[in-house]
């Protein structure tokens, strides 16, 4: 079988599958989808990517390959090719959450391992020649840390990374430099949006040097109410001093979720509860419904789980629906490319049929 075969083969069952930071298992996992630890690392000997060639790259691309997976902590992870991905595949790793735009998006050799169970990958020749994270269910900061902290020990005792002693890791991006570090946890804040209290959080994250993106990270919307909260520097920080921050700070963005919730459900119950059973109704008889109609949708339906108005979906559904009816996975589920009315039809009868059973 050709190695682009096998590929296919391989992200065609990833379309059909969940992630385990999707299964709602993780702590405070009601408002906190997923948390994630990623470290960019550099070669040394070899020049930053803005510099390297496509030659060049390839000679990075095959050492780091090689190296990885004959490293115990790395023996199970499987390589993608990204440069045999169509668009399409592209897209499916995007929406998985494990490349980034950046890395579908760009020219010249790359590729990612990834894990069992998809708790990590290891993007090559990304912005940096490596970006591992480490992916969990809920808030697991340290889980996450934990984990990512002994893959990187595991490779640099193979691998010589660009490392200055007043500095730290050397980086593409000075926003990098030190510790290499992004850490970022992926909330569903419904109740913020609706109040439009969101903004206050906005305001708050950028005065104590936090970044809010989007479902995908720098440059996203906020669809279906899904933010993510990171570190913007690493330069003059520990990684612990970074975890620390997060763990401080996104307790009272939960609490402030829940508090407004409560308010909603005292003050507005009525109101709540004929938007919840709108968008379950839609969700379940729509014919035709866009991408962006769907994640707001289900947003309302994931809010409804959360304070018992629906009773018979599961938030790991929910989570699920969020993901594969992205339009990436929607079309590797129906077999190939659609066209965008196509799309919206096939996705209106995945929810009705999801729903329904």
């Amino acid at each position: 079988m050709a190695e682009g075969d096998r590929k296919s083969l391989c992200l065609q069952e990833l379309a059909r599958t969940s992630g385990q930071w999707l299964s709602a298992d993780g702590p405070e996992s009601d408002i906190v989808v997923s948390t994630r630890v990623r470290l960019a690392r550099n070669l040394v000997g070899y020049p930053f990517m803005t510099r390297a060639d496509n030659e060049i790259r390839q000679q990075i691309m095959d050492r780091l390959r090689r190296t990885i997976t004959e490293t115990e902590a790395a023996r199970d992870f499987q390589f993608i090719d990204v440069t045999l991905l169509d668009e399409l595949d592209r897209q499916l790793l995007v929406e998985r959450q494990l490349i980034s735009r950046e890395l579908a998006q760009s020219e010249g050799p790359r590729g990612v391992l990834v894990g069992q169970g998809e708790h990590a990958s290891i993007m090559l020749n990304e912005e940096d020649h490596v970006r591992m994270q480490m992916l969990h269910s809920g808030f697991a900061l340290e889980q996450c840390w934990s984990d990512i902290d002994a893959l990187d020990d595991a490779l640099e005792a193979r691998i010589v990374f660009a490392f200055d002693e007043q500095l730290g890791y050397l980086t593409a991006c000075p926003t990098n430099v030190g510790t290499g570090i992004r850490v970022s946890v992926m909330l569903h804040l419904p109740a913020l949006r609706i109040t439009r209290e969101i903004q206050k959080v906005h305001q708050a994250a950028q005065k104590i040097n936090l970044a809010v993106r989007g479902l995908y990270g720098e440059g996203s919307q906020a669809m279906g109410d899904f933010y993510q909260i990171s570190n913007q520097v690493t330069l003059g920080f520990s990684e612990q001093d970074l975890l620390n921050h997060l763990a401080e700070v996104v307790p009272n963005i939960l609490g402030y979720e829940r508090r407004v919730r409560d308010l909603l459900c005292r003050d507005n119950k009525a109101q709540l509860e004929d938007q919840i059973a709108r968008a379950r109704g839609i969700l379940s008889s729509a014919r035709s419904i866009s991408s962006e109609e769907t994640m707001h949708l289900l947003s309302s339906i994931r809010l409804g789980v959360n304070l018992g108005i629906v009773t018979d979906v599961s938030i790991a559904t929910v989570n699920e629906l969020f993901i594969h009816t992205q339009p990436s996975h929607l079309q590797k589920l129906q077999g190939g490319p659609l066209k965008t009315s196509e799309r919206n039809e096939a996705r209106a009868a995945f929810l009705r049929e999801r729903l329904k059973t």
